[in-house]
């Protein structure tokens, strides 16, 4: 399996979700994208698990990304990949620009957050840190039922 890192790009509208241990967590309208790593032995298929859960198929949530994926007011819109054997995922989290929702997917690391808000459309400052890593990225644009699409 090719292993590798990613970003889930998802739309929302202004919410509260429940996440986890991080409880109630209040989000703003705009997107969210979240930097995930794919190092384990499944490499880059826990994206298709995302996306998976994204359509309402496969397991109940087990990490922090899963509780949005699986909520209503949340729709991933397009997935950014790129195929390494080196941990970028903490390098790639601390090179965006968004604003960070506090503890968010990091509770393996000393990351502030892997998950950052924009209210704009994040795609430049997501191709721009990929290659700011020296890194090819490709795009998946989802046919999300309800989301605007931006790449």
């Amino acid at each position: 399996m090719d292993k590798g890192i990613y970003c889930l790009v998802l739309q929302n509208p202004a919410c509260t979700v429940h996440v986890g241990a991080l409880g109630a967590l209040a989000f703003a309208a705009g997107f969210h994208v979240y930097v995930g790593s794919a190092q384990g032995s499944g490499g880059l298929q826990r994206v298709r698990r995302h996306m998976l859960l994204a359509q309402g198929r496969d397991r109940r949530p087990k990490w922090h990304i899963d509780y949005l994926l699986t909520n209503d007011h949340f729709s991933l819109i397009s997935v950014v990949c790129a195929r390494t054997e080196q941990k970028f995922e903490c390098r790639l989290a601390g090179t965006l620009p968004g604003s960070p929702v506090p503890r968010f997917g990091c509770s393996d690391c000393s990351c502030s957050s892997h998950l950052f808000f924009s209210p704009d459309d994040p795609w430049d400052w997501i191709r721009i840190a990929f290659r700011g890593l020296g890194l090819d990225s490709a795009i998946k644009t989802l046919n999300t039922p309800g989301a605007k699409g931006i790449i």
